[in-house]
């Protein structure tokens, strides 16, 4: 494993925390959108990440996985139907079928988020670090 693989790793992790969060700012933007293009409330976005193997080598070099995000789903929860008859998309009874986001789910997704970025950011530092030392061991 060199250190091309290490910031093969973390830049593959960068990427999916990057849609990760696109995924959870679209989703609290539209918490109350009750009318889309498509017809209905904005449904709940969700990335789907996928392990991809590093390469062959060492067993070390086998168990590193890239993270590729393989595409974007749509939440299975049903949207959240709320009396509320003053609204302009409420039923003739008075209902309106809101977005199936919980704010709170998706602030834990978001401070979630920016931690991994954090730490894959890190890794890639110190791994610069490293790379450096390693440069100017060979210089002197």
């Amino acid at each position: 494993m060199d250190m091309l693989d290490i910031l093969s790793v973390s830049a593959s992790g960068l990427t999916a925390q990057r849609v990760r969060m696109q995924a959870v700012a679209s989703n609290m933007a539209n918490a109350r959108t009750t009318r889309t293009p498509e017809g209905g409330p904005y449904v709940r976005q969700m990335p789907v990440f996928e392990a991809v193997p590093q390469g062959f080598g060492d067993v070390l070099a086998e168990s590193m996985s890239r993270v590729e995000v393989i595409g974007i789903e749509d939440s299975p929860d049903p949207p959240v139907l709320v009396y509320d008859p003053g609204h302009p998309d409420a039923d003739a009874e008075g209902y309106v079928l809101y977005p199936n986001v919980n704010i709170l789910e998706e602030m834990v997704d978001m401070m979630t988020t920016a931690r991994t970025y954090e730490a894959n950011t890190n890794v890639v530092k110190v791994t610069r670090d490293l790379a450096n030392a390693a440069m100017s061991i060979g210089r002197g």
